[in-house]
């Protein structure tokens, strides 16, 4: 007996552990053959599991390792990892959320899980690019269309829920140059799939030796300022198009957009919490208190600037989630879309806005920006060595 947990490397001890669990034979309120049936089903979930060709991402990883833990070992009863240790947390994090969820409707809610998983891998609802849009070559974790003066960046890892790894990190600031020298007159970024972006990726912190862990707060924070940096120094009108759940740092980058439309399936959500109902309710959040780190992106800047103070210390100090219709309301979104006529809606009022003159939208983006663009550098300077150094605190913290 196997089942499909969140990383590879981590698995071997949780296989071994769960070969050695036995379901009970008698369960209250529930027959012998009843019980049967359901095992049966149970173990043969599994084995679909292991058949699907596409990785589920993170999240959906989450919910089907916290699921068989619960159905096969009952509530979260191991010690909280420490901080640092991201991967762990995850699973812990996701175990623990269940609470008393018996093993049963535990073992049900992971069947049904895997079904639905494997009926949408058998439909095939990837989208391509458009024949007509002209595609950008060289890219493998986003996709780059240039149609009717407009540049589409699209996050292009829907099998991981368009986590970002540190390739789609670069990626994005390779085609956010290229889009700020060629003819379109406006740049659109957006996600492939159900979510915009369910931010960093967990591999991007997994196999880091105690010796590494300076050298990697120093990498990342490096990345993460020339990322954050080419969204302040964007030359031309920048829309954000948020088709499903926002998760971190696609959340903070937000407020350096010119304009946001969200689906009203929108939320701003976090990544460690996992929730388990299905479908997803999407949410907007950026639990950088829960996780040890501090805000980026500047939105320790922004936000304040944007919604005021009292709303942003609710999102930034204490996890606050917004729905898309709250985020709108505080002025991070500009305009909510019912989720069935989203695309279209939207679509129409870019091609609108791309017809206009080239130029004279450039140059009053520049002005515009340049009043504050200094000041947004130096915000995300500061940020980045702060997270750098929350970053190493909270390692010496839980390892030394």
């Amino acid at each position: 007996m196997s089942y499909y947990i969140l990383f590879d490397q981590y698995n071997l001890k949780d296989k071994r552990q769960a070969q050695a669990v036995s379901i009970p034979a008698v369960h209250l309120h529930m027959t012998a053959a009843t019980m049967q049936v359901s095992q049966k089903d149970f173990e043969k979930a599994q084995e679909q599991l292991k058949l699907l060709k596409k990785d589920p991402g993170n999240e959906t990883k989450l919910k089907l390792y916290a699921l068989f833990k619960q159905a096969t070992e009952g509530p979260c009863s191991a010690p909280k990892p420490g901080m640092l240790d991201f991967v762990k947390k995850a699973k812990w994090d996701a175990w623990n959320s269940l609470g008393n969820l018996s093993q049963d409707n535990a073992r049900q809610k992971y069947t049904e899980l895997v079904s639905s998983l494997v009926s949408a891998e058998s439909a095939g609802q990837k989208k391509d690019a458009s024949p007509e849009e002209s595609g950008h070559d060289g890219y493998e974790t986003i996709l780059v269309t240039t149609k009717n003066n407009i540049t589409k960046i699209m996050f292009n890892r829907p099998d991981r829920k368009n986590a970002i790894n540190h390739k789609m990190y670069r990626e994005i600031i390779k085609a956010l140059e290229e889009a700020g020298k060629d003819d379109s007159t406006i740049a659109v970024i957006t996600g492939n799939g159900d979510y915009y972006s369910s931010g960093n990726d967990l591999n991007n912190f997994t196999n880091i030796q105690p010796g590494e862990m300076e050298k990697m707060a120093k990498d990342g924070a490096v990345l993460l300022k020339e990322f954050v940096g080419h969204f302040i120094d964007f030359p031309k009108p920048l829309i954000a198009v948020v088709n499903g759940p926002a998760i971190g740092i696609c959340v903070t980058v937000l407020g350096l957009c010119d304009i946001v439309y969200a689906s009203d399936r929108v939320t701003l959500e976090k990544l460690w919490f996992v929730q388990l109902k299905i479908p997803f309710k999407a949410t907007f959040h950026s639990p950088f208190s829960q996780l040890g780190q501090s805000p980026e992106g500047c939105s320790s800047y922004l936000f304040p600037k944007i919604m005021g103070s009292a709303k942003a210390n609710e999102i930034l100090l204490f996890n606050k989630k917004l729905t898309a219709a709250e985020a709108c309301a505080q002025g991070l979104v500009t305009e909510v879309f019912p989720d069935s006529t989203f695309q279209k809606e939207v679509w129409a009022k870019l091609e609108a806005y791309a017809s206009l003159p080239k130029n004279s939208l450039a140059v009053s983006k520049q002005l515009l920006r340049n009043v504050e663009k200094e000041k947004l550098h130096a915000v995300n300077s500061k940020e980045c060595e702060v997270l750098k150094e929350r970053t190493l605190a909270e390692f010496q913290q839980t390892y030394c």
